[in-house]
């Protein structure tokens, strides 16, 4: 039987695409554990509509 872990998907969105006004948006999704992480994620990853690395951050 699988464990119940502290481990939840949580999805990542575009923040300069929001602002810049291009269509389209930019979301990963991926996994966090809430018990270590507790406040929302912030990375920096590839954004394919603007052609370059942007941060994303967690939405609800």
């Amino acid at each position: 039987m699988a464990k119940k872990g502290n481990r939840v998907q949580v999805i990542l969105e575009c923040t300069e695409q929001k602002e810049s006004g291009v269509p389209g948006m930019s979301r990963y999704i991926t996994t966090k554990n809430k018990k270590n992480t507790t406040e929302r994620l912030e990375l920096k990853k590839f954004n394919s509509f603007l052609r370059k690395v942007t941060i994303h951050k967690e939405i609800k």
